[in-house]
């Protein structure tokens, strides 16, 4: 997996490409709450994540669990149909603030 970060805006957009998986999670999960404690805002582009299993959505639960925790914003955009299909099975649609791309994103957060 790997992993870009830019800052848009007030913003940091996360961007992985690849498959969050058990294999994978560990890259991100390195790196999130820490960005997200240093960021008030993290908006996470899952737009090149073609699969998430349960160990990528631990990893993202607990980021937002970090930015709840430090007042920090934490929000998800571009999920494929099929991504979005997990989070809806899972619950994780509720929990998270979803957008369809960066730009809607970064207009919810300002």
């Amino acid at each position: 997996m790997h992993i870009s970060e830019d800052i848009r805006g007030n913003a940091l957009v996360i961007s992985p490409v690849g498959r969050l998986d058990s294999n994978t999670a560990i890259t991100l999960e390195a790196v999130l709450p820490a960005r997200v404690q240093a960021n008030a805002a993290t908006i996470i582009d899952l737009a090149e994540v073609a699969y998430v299993s349960s160990a990528g959505l631990r990893v993202l639960l607990k980021g937002a669990k970090t930015a709840k925790s430090s007042g920090h914003r934490l929000v998800l955009s571009g999920l494929s149909e099929s991504v979005q299909e997990v989070f809806d099975i899972s619950g994780f649609s509720t929990i998270f603030q979803i957008e369809a791309d960066v730009e809607a994103a970064l207009s919810s957060i300002s």
